[in-house]
């Protein structure tokens, strides 16, 4: 790989096409798993961005209601 592509970083490979061209990432957990948290993370809020939102004033009942359920059970 020519150094236009090429960075040293440690616990990081990139996957490339005949052309050079980077199209994939191997991360190491063991070095890396906040920084692919974090990813994982940012993926979830993207998939999840527009799924229906609850305010926070029906969470609150909603877990209000639950634990009264418990407690009577």
């Amino acid at each position: 790989m020519d150094n236009k592509h090429s960075v040293d970083m440690p616990g990081v490979e990139f996957l490339v096409d005949r052309r050079g061209q980077k199209r994939a990432v191997l991360i190491s957990l063991r070095k890396h798993r906040a920084l692919w948290e974090d990813l994982y993370d940012a993926y979830l809020v993207q998939r999840r961005r527009r799924e229906p939102r609850e305010s926070l004033a029906q969470v609150k009942r909603l877990l209000q209601r639950s634990s009264k359920r418990r407690a009577r059970a």
